[in-house]
């Protein structure tokens, strides 16, 4: 099964849907990503980019808000916080501070898993998980 992202005008993913590999299939055999996009546009109209579900190429498997950077051919998530930055080599979004690592430290407690707080623009130890466990 071959996977399409239809996209805004905006490049932002409206949809993905799933067609099978023989519509990407030329007179070779050879799967081609342009025979898929005439088949979306011909069957459903707008513009259309293939992603991988295993992401296998464009960096991520796209989802429904992210966008397309046809620059550097990837798909991007949607930026989950204000204050996260994109990193341009991976396509993927930063925090302004490195999570910390839950097994690091010797709290009696054991490690903790962190959520970010963009109130406070920091990590915050969320709850501790049994040594015992």
């Amino acid at each position: 099964m071959a996977h399409f992202a239809e996209l805004d005008e905006d490049n932002i993913v409206k949809r993905v849907i799933v067609i099978d590999n023989s519509e990407l299939l030329d007179a070779s055999g050879e799967e081609i990503e342009e025979l898929g996009i005439a088949y979306c546009e011909k069957n459903f109209g707008g513009k259309w980019v293939q992603t991988s579900y295993n992401a296998k190429f464009r960096n991520f498997y796209a989802g429904v808000r992210y966008s397309y950077d046809e620059e550097h051919d990837r798909f991007v998530p949607p930026q989950p916080y204000p204050s996260w930055t994109l990193d341009e080599t991976f396509g993927s979004w930063v925090a302004p501070e490195p999570e910390p690592n839950p097994f690091a430290g010797s709290d009696e407690d054991g490690p903790f898993t962190y959520q970010w707080n963009e109130n406070e623009t920091k990590w915050e130890k969320k709850y501790s998980i049994p040594k015992n466990v």
